[in-house]
């Protein structure tokens, strides 16, 4: 029995690989003009017209899969659980790659990446060079327009394994932020089971040989070697940011597997530690250490779930962090 369900696990993974490799079978169907191209975006309301009712943003990034859709419906039955769909709008971007648009014919001017680099605020490959970091600036300006979301008073960005990357990255070096304050919107961040983190120095949990390792510290597992989306930031302001930041680290407490198929196994991120839970809580044992004065930033185990996007934001402990419930 064993067996047969590793066999199964391990057919479910590769057709998964299969699938990010050739192309996602569902394209978001929404449309969000930014920069002369346009996103893919799934919605759980219409935004076209005024929303008077929605109090919160909740914007899910999908992971490497870019299941948009699958991460739309998640954060939907998420809201409903908490009581929160009326008062909630769920924006899903989906960061498309070449191989999407071929095989679902989509117009080029659908926004696309190279491989994975969308995860790491890298420019689109097409139709123009917009980093994936800028789309999430995008949409929190479209959200900041108080004639559409009169009562919106808060954004939360939260994302899963992948999508849980981009948040992180986003997190740290995400430019519009400051003009929400103004506006009396508050900004969230739930990172939830992602493979690594950036760190601020060279400092890391495990011991790294830089000889064998020599790109351990640079973007996107340290602030060396920046991407342009982060120009005229140092690194010291960029840390001064992010731990002001509203953030709460949401971990699987069954994500501990150092052999996940999914999981960053370059040296990089196994200086970061064996598995993501253990990731998780290194990394925020760093931050503890670097900054003992104290943060507004939380850790929250997820007890019974493993890496599974689904389980974890609909668990009582995600909802609670996605919602406030």
């Amino acid at each position: 029995m064993r067996r047969a369900w590793a066999l199964l696990t391990l057919w479910m993974i590769c057709a998964g690989a299969q699938a990010a490799e050739h192309g996602v079978k569902s394209v978001s169907p929404a449309r969000l003009a930014i920069d002369g191209s346009e996103l893919a975006v799934g919605l759980s309301q219409d935004w076209q017209k005024p929303l008077p009712e929605v109090q919160r943003a909740l914007i899910i990034v999908h992971g490497r899969l870019r299941n948009a859709q699958t991460y739309l419906h998640s954060a939907e039955q998420a809201a409903s659980q908490a009581g929160q769909s009326a008062r909630t709008l769920v924006v899903a971007p989906q960061f498309l790659n070449q191989s999407d648009v071929e095989r679902n014919a989509l117009p080029t001017s659908l926004l696309r990446w190279q491989g994975n680099d969308w995860m790491a605020g890298e420019p689109a490959s097409g139709p123009k060079p917009v980093s994936s970091y800028s789309v999430l600036d995008a949409i929190i300006t479209r959200l900041s327009d108080r004639r559409q979301f009169p009562a919106l008073t808060e954004i939360v960005i939260a994302g899963h394994s992948g999508g849980a990357q981009v948040v992180q990255r986003f997190a740290l070096l995400g430019q519009h932020h400051p003009t929400l304050e103004d506006d009396g919107i508050a900004l969230r961040y739930v990172i939830a089971n992602p493979s690594s983190y950036a760190y601020f120095d060279e400092q890391r949990p495990v011991k790294v040989d830089a000889g064998a390792c020599p790109g351990f510290n640079n973007w996107k597992y340290g602030l060396l070697k920046l991407p342009a989306y982060a120009a005229g930031q140092t690194p010291q302001q960029l840390e001064q940011s992010y731990i002001k930041r509203d953030i709460t680290y949401l971990l699987g407490k069954q994500d501990t597997d150092p052999h996940h198929p999914a999981l960053d196994t370059s040296c990089a991120a196994e200086a970061q530690g064996a598995y993501r839970l253990v990731r998780g809580h290194n990394f925020f044992d760093y931050l503890k250490q670097r900054h003992p004065q104290g943060l507004q930033q939380q850790l929250i185990e997820v007890p019974g779930v493993g890496h599974d996007g689904d389980k974890m934001f609909t668990s009582p402990e995600g909802q609670k962090a996605l919602f406030g419930q």
